[in-house]
Parts: structure tokens; C-alpha cells; sequence
């Protein structure tokens, strides 16, 4: 079954928008960090002769309490994070840039250091990378994150790409196109159209997907289809948006079809930010739902205190084949640096 018809016709036309109303596109700077921790800081940045380097990265000190457990039970971690991201790249005589990317990082808690690298060219066609791409797309179209230490489960695609593959992003004015394809020949493609009118911000993103998912009990393995559209609008210091998406999964056994919807709002006031998003979904009728609010604070220049409180409930089975189970309530409280 392919994606619904308003899906493709709004990336149709958005595609045919980009051909016919722009000559050129713009490179775009390449980010690997597809994690729910980001440094929201300008990078440091110095020069080795004709070569500039760029360093992002943070230092997070993670508190987990479980709230669904009983109120005996010691469900409380405290952890440590940390990551960082490096590129280094120069420009040639024709103004084309090549550049590399490297990001790392290191979870205390599952004592687990996990990376990403790939190399890029950037030209006045758009920018074209080589490397640890999966999250490329999905990072250019997604709703925005959530504050603090906020996370919305199942706000997403179930099938993804395989970690290695080769994209593209380019620039078209207001308009953005992205795509990605793997090893194995799955694909995304994703646009963008950013615009203000009067005092407000304007943007509708849509995304398709082919992609391969293995079910919760390590039993079947799904090939992926789906697409689902992004609508936000910017007003002042607050963000509101709203995410529709629809995912066929066929394997050998068993076949399903999933839809869901996600919205949230986020706002900054001084110091302080907060955010608030929803999500339900339902795989051939069975229900998924997940909630998430955060508080962040900001205390000085790079260092800021972070609460979220994360819910997510499902308990999906199609055909004997456990797809997602999992029902619990958590709180993560933090003391971050980023740079």
C-alpha cells in the first residue's frame, strides 16, 4: 500500500515549486548529532592554516526517578553524559567546500559510547555527504524538540534507515529538500517551506519513507513505508506545531497499518523555557499514546538546569508478533553544560 495521496501531492508540488521558481540552491551546514541532547551554543572556532574547525558539545548530569513504580522500590539512577561534535573543512579555488564530520558519545548508564562520521561537498547546488546518515532527513523536517529533558516517545516513523548511506540537502530560498538512501537501497526524502508573514513564522515540512523495522521480540523483521507532514507556526518566544503520519509494515507473516498524530507547544519567558507535547497512534486499532513536559532554566552561559516528565503506554500485537510494549511514567532531572 503506498502513502496516502495528500502526502505525495504536497511533496509533489513542493518539488515542482523548487524546479521552476530557483536556479540554484545554497550548501547547508552538516550536523550528525540525531540525539534528543544538543548544545543550543555557537561553536568554538579556529583556524589550522587553510582548514576551519568547529567544536560543539555538552556535559549533562542526569538524575532517573521511575514515578509508575511502587513507592518502595529504589527506581532512581543518577548518570552521566556526555558528547561532542567536531568538523573540520577548508574551501577550494572554485568555492566548492569539503569538509568532515565526527560526532561521539558516552551514556554512564548503559556504559555505551556510540558515533557518527561523514565526509561532505558543498556547492551552490547544495551539499552532498557521504557517511552516518540515517537521521539527516528526519533532523531537516521533524516537530521541534521538546525542553529540558522532555521526549516524546513514538513521535516518528517505526522503520528507519541503516546507519550508512549518502544524502543531500540544498537551500532553494524558503525552501528546503533533503534526502538519504542506505546501503540497502531504502530511501527518504524530505521538504521544507519556512516563510514570515506579518508577526508570525511559518513552516510545513513533509517527509516519505522506505525503510526496515524488527519487532520488539526480535522475531520479525518489516519493510516500512509511510509519510507524514508537519505543520508550525512561530509566534513571539513560543513554538506551536502539529505532525500527522501514516506507516504501512509488511513482512513475510503479518501486515499493519499504523497512523498517528503528535502536537506540542514550547515558549521561553526570561530564564525559563517550557514545553508541553502529546502523541496518539494506533496500529491496526491498537492503541499508542505518550505524553512529555519540560522545564529548563538557564542559569548562565552554557549551564542550565532541566526537568522532564515523560509518559508513553502501548501494547501492540499483530498476529502473535509483538510489535511495542511498554507502559511507565518518568521523571529526569539534570545539570547540563554545553559549549
Amino acid at each position: 500500500m503506498r502513502a496516502p495521496k495528500l502526502l505525495t501531492s504536497v511533496i509533489g508540488l513542493n518539488m515542482i515549486a523548487i524546479a521552476i521558481g530557483t536556479t540554484s540552491a545554497q550548501a547547508q551546514e552538516v550536523s550528525l548529532n540525531y540525539d534528543t541532547l544538543s548544545s543550543l551554543e555557537e561553536p568554538l572556532a579556529f583556524e589550522l592554516g587553510d582548514i576551519t574547525v568547529e567544536l560543539t558539545g555538552l556535559i549533562d548530569v542526569p538524575v532517573e526517578f521511575d514515578i509508575s513504580s511502587s513507592p518502595d522500590a529504589q527506581d532512581v539512577d543518577i548518570g552521566f553524559t556526555s558528547n561532542f561534535q567536531i568538523n573540520a573543512e577548508t574551501q577550494l579555488a572554485n568555492r566548492w567546500t569539503l569538509g568532515v564530520a565526527y560526532f561521539g558519545q558516552y551514556d554512564q548508564g548503559t556504559d555505551d559510547y556510540s558515533d557518527n562520521v561523514a565526509a561532505y561537498v558543498g556547492t551552490s547546488w547544495g551539499t552532498l555527504i557521504g557517511g552516518n546518515v540515517d537521521g539527516l532527513v528526519r533532523e531537516q523536517t521533524r516537530r521541534a524538540r521538546g525542553v529540558g529533558n522532555a521526549s516524546l516517545a513514538f513521535d516518528s516513523f517505526y522503520g528507519g534507515l541503516d546507519n550508512w548511506g549518502g544524502g543531500y540537502v540544498g537551500r532553494y530560498g524558503p525552501m528546503q529538500i533533503s534526502g538519504a538512501v542506505d546501503e540497502n537501497g531504502d530511501f527518504e526524502i524530505g521538504t521544507t517551506f519556512q516563510r514570515p508573514i506579518g508577526r508570525k513564522d511559518y513552516r510545513l515540512s513533509a517527509r516519505i519513507a522506505e525503510g526496515t523495522f524488527t519487532s520488539q521480540d526480535g522475531t520479525t523483521l518489516f519493510n516500512t513505508r509511510g509519510g507524514e507532514l508537519v505543520g508550525e507556526l512561530t509566534y513571539g518566544s513560543s513554538i506551536f506545531d502539529l505532525g500527522i503520519g501514516y506507516e504501512r509494515l509488511a513482512s513475510s507473516t503479518v501486515d499493519a497499518d499504523r497512523w498517528f498524530v503528535s502536537a506540542g507547544a514550547r515558549t521561553k519567558i526570561n530564564s525559563w523555557s517550557l514545553s508541553a507535547e502529546a502523541h496518539y497512534g494506533e496500529v491496526d486499532g491498537q492503541s499508542e499514546k505518550s505524553a512529555a513536559a519540560g522545564i529548563g532554566y538557564d542559569i548562565a552561559r552554557g549551564v542550565s538546569l532541566n526537568l522532564g516528565v515523560n509518559y508513553e503506554d502501548a501494547n501492540i500485537n499483530i498476529g502473535g508478533v509483538n510489535l511495542n510494549t511498554t507502559d511507565e511514567i518518568k521523571g529526569i532531572f539534570s545539570l547540563r553544560y554545553s559549549f
